[in-house]
């Protein structure tokens, strides 16, 4: 975004601007954006974030009212800078209600997991027991602690800007060929039947890294979810202008109640509840799709198996 600005050139972790340029630009943006000099004090302001800050002066600080969501830095004429975009003033209660939520959730995740390692310590210590095996079952509690971790500060930086979803077009094939590979193991534990079927010389607007996320988190989910027995198929088609990136299994399907609610943070049908997962998978999907301007939807039925499709412009 900074280079469609300000028509700069990266270098390395910064980008070159013009000074009076990138002025003009930030000045005219329909964004809540300001610039930060080094000290953090204000060098240029959109006409809305003037509008949503009345305090907002250049030369000052920026206001502890501002709540900042994405910063990127940048030189202008040698001297280093920040662009600073603001969330709405009259969103800080809704983002800080969200954000509340948000960290009640993520510590409820935690407490099952770490109640299970907890347990499994307690009863390491009892005559009797094989200290060996419930070690192992305790390392599968630490991984699974370990992957919300991680997928709750992947999910931040998605939501922040902080990683970038959509740098050229990447050929689908290739990556998907890459997970089926890696995810044969685990299907052929739970009894699923992978299937490959994106022809070549199709591309998405996404990283290569995220288009990875993408097919990882859904062919996961079918291989957790779908059932012994089940097929899952991956698929890539070009329609109505439109590239759609197809994950397909035939197993236990979802309710109509479940449909509407599977890219929640942390929701889980009732029977995914017994199931290993962070519950933020699709969330995650959804994210990276709709970021890079795309739109992802799930269709399905119970014992109708499930379909989630995303589609890239």
């Amino acid at each position: 975004m900074v280079k469609r600005l300000f028509g700069g050139k990266p270098q390395t972790d910064t980008r070159s601007v013009d000074s009076a340029r990138g002025r003009a630009a930030i000045e005219e943006s329909r964004e809540i954006v300001v610039a930060l000099d080094r000290e953090g004090r204000v060098v240029a302001a959109s006409r809305r974030a003037c509008e949503a800050l009345p305090e907002l002066a250049v030369g000052r600080l920026l206001p502890d009212s501002a709540l900042r969501a994405v910063e990127v830095p940048y030189d202008a004429n040698g001297s280093r800078e920040t662009l600073v975009y603001l969330i709405e003033p009259e969103d800080n209660a809704a983002y800080d209600e969200l954000r509340s939520g948000f960290t009640a959730a993520v510590s409820h995740e935690l407490r099952t997991p770490l109640a299970r390692l907890m347990s499994l310590l307690e009863t390491a210590t009892l005559p009797g027991e094989d200290p060996a095996v419930l070690v192992e079952r305790a390392k599968l509690e630490v991984e699974e602690i370990g992957g919300l971790i991680d997928d709750v500060l992947f999910l931040s930086e998605l939501e922040t800007g902080r990683e970038v979803v959509a740098l050229g077009a990447t050929p689908i094939r290739e990556i998907a060929e890459q997970v089926v590979a890696d995810q044969t193991e685990s299907a052929a534990r739970g009894d699923i039947a992978l299937r490959l079927d994106v022809p070549d010389g199709l591309e998405v607007p996404l990283r290569p890294r995220m288009l990875r996320v993408v097919l990882e988190n859904l062919v996961t989910n079918a291989i957790r979810y779908a059932g012994p027995g089940a097929r899952c198929r991956v698929s890539a088609e070009r329609r109505d202008g439109a590239v759609v990136l197809t994950v397909a299994d035939d197993g236990q399907g979802v309710s109509e109640e479940d449909l509407p609610r599977l890219f929640e943070r942390f929701y889980r049908a009732d029977r995914a509840r017994s199931s290993r997962g962070t519950g933020l998978g699709l969330s995650i999907v959804k994210h990276v799709v709709t970021s890079a301007g795309g739109t992802v939807e799930a269709a399905g039925s119970p014992g109708g198996g499930l379909t989630v499709r995303s589609r890239f412009p």
